[in-house]
């Protein structure tokens, strides 16, 4: 089937490719030419503009919104909402708040353009083995779309959960579980680290990943980075948050649903970011005062 795709990073261009290799006809359109001018060159057809993207589309058009969330796809949804027409689709494959799919879907079907909310899984390794997508809005829309869909997905990692912003709040809730986990792991590892035994680390993952009920992909990443720097050395202890863990606990807290372990793993990753954190200071200043227990001197 035909399908454009608007955003070629990391994520949009691979999934390029991956339709490529299943002989869809693909439009691509990034801000940067070269981005556009190399998958060219590996068969899709380049647009140098979303008004020229549209142009080389036959409808119903099907436009694939793969761009950062926020304000870079409400931008560019409300610049295709004037160039689409009635029965045209719009996808956002992005890391969007389901609020926003919700919202913008209503906003769509004023010009009967139908919208899809694609929550979109599989990082740099999509490409090779898959995207798993979780899918909600237009019914009808993901009916035509879904030669695409299954393009992109690896088997039985595709699913369709009912109306606007369903597949963005299973994204939200996916990334939210995706922060436990990898918390679990790094206390575990620390833990063999800072114990007696000197543990070889990438031996330890290479166990688990055999047999064990916590093996995962997580943990064969794990694996892959101790192989390749055993003691992380070149990485500083600074973790970012994409904001779907808050958005996590956000709606763990409107739905009265106790989500203790992700709350924590997000909290987690604001600690990493404090260097001589004021709060550890009045901890220490604290224990001095009641205690006088021994604190370090800046």
């Amino acid at each position: 089937m035909q399908i454009a795709i608007v955003g070629l990073g990391k994520m949009g261009g691979n999934m390029v490719k991956r339709l490529l290799g299943g002989k869809h006809d693909v439009v691509a359109y990034d801000r940067d030419p070269a981005v556009v001018a190399s998958l060219v060159k590996e068969g899709a057809t380049g647009a140098s503009s979303l008004a020229d993207l549209v142009s080389k589309l036959s409808g119903p058009r099907a436009v694939w919104v793969m761009v950062p969330a926020g304000d870079p796809t409400e931008a560019t949804i409300k610049e295709l909402s004037t160039l689409l027409s009635a029965d045209d689709i719009v996808i956002d494959g992005g890391n969007s708040n389901f609020h926003d799919s919700v919202r913008r879907a209503a906003s769509l079907a004023e010009k009967k353009i139908r919208f899809l909310d694609a929550g979109t899984s599989g990082g740099v390794w999509g490409l090779e083995v898959g995207y798993c997508l979780m899918v909600g809005g237009d019914k009808s829309a993901y009916e035509h779309v879904l030669p695409a869909l299954t393009t992109l997905a690896p088997k039985d990692g595709l699913g369709y959960f009912g109306k606007a912003g369903a597949g963005h709040f299973c994204k939200m809730v996916h990334n939210g579980v995706e922060y436990a986990m990898m918390q679990s792991y790094a206390e575990g590892f620390e833990l063999l680290k800072a114990s007696e035994f000197g543990y070889d680390l990438r031996a330890v993952t290479s166990v688990w990943n055999h047999g064990s009920v916590i093996r995962s992909w997580l943990l064969e990443l794990a694996e892959r980075a101790f192989n390749k720097d055993p003691e992380l050395k070149e990485l500083k202890a600074w973790v970012n948050d994409s904001g779907e863990g808050r958005w996590t606990v956000n709606e763990a807290v409107a739905h009265a649903v106790p989500a203790p372990t992700i709350a924590a793993a997000l909290f987690a990753r604001f600690t990493s970011r404090q260097d001589n954190s004021f709060a550890m200071r009045v901890l220490a200043a604290l224990r001095n005062e009641f205690g006088g227990h021994a604190v370090k001197k800046a």
